[in-house]
């Protein structure tokens, strides 16, 4: 399966990291979608088949480990990789109770990214 066939759903409110991470993901060639929040998710993942969903930590609606369980209601076989750019014990706590396939700060670099995605493709 080629990188452009798995499609993959990026879920933030901040435009730099969501451009950024788009053109990451796309240099990747991966096929790419992205939304400010919950309802674009809602959205997209009604229309169409995404892998896996990259959403933040913080969206507009409510916390991103909040809409873990709406989202896996529309399409349970989905890989949520959930992000954030401060983390703290408690907020990873609560995050990991949540049905989710990783973990990421932002600030660590996007190769680590990469491989949780290529990861989340092969499960």
């Amino acid at each position: 399966m080629t990188n452009l066939k798995k499609k993959i759903l990026i879920i933030d409110p901040d435009n730099n990291d969501r451009d950024s991470l788009l053109t990451f993901l796309q240099d990747n060639e991966y096929h790419v979608d992205t939304g400010y929040g919950l309802a674009d998710a809602i959205k997209n993942i009604t229309a169409k088949h995404y892998h896996c969903v990259i959403m933040a930590v913080e969206l507009p609606e409510m916390k991103g480990y909040e809409a873990v369980s709406i989202i896996k209601k529309i399409d349970s076989e989905i890989k949520v990789i959930m992000t954030t750019r401060k983390n703290t014990k408690q907020l990873e706590a609560k995050v990991r109770e949540q049905d989710i396939f990783f973990y990421f700060i932002k600030s660590f670099g996007k190769e680590e990214l990469k491989l949780a995605i290529n990861n989340a493709f092969n499960k």
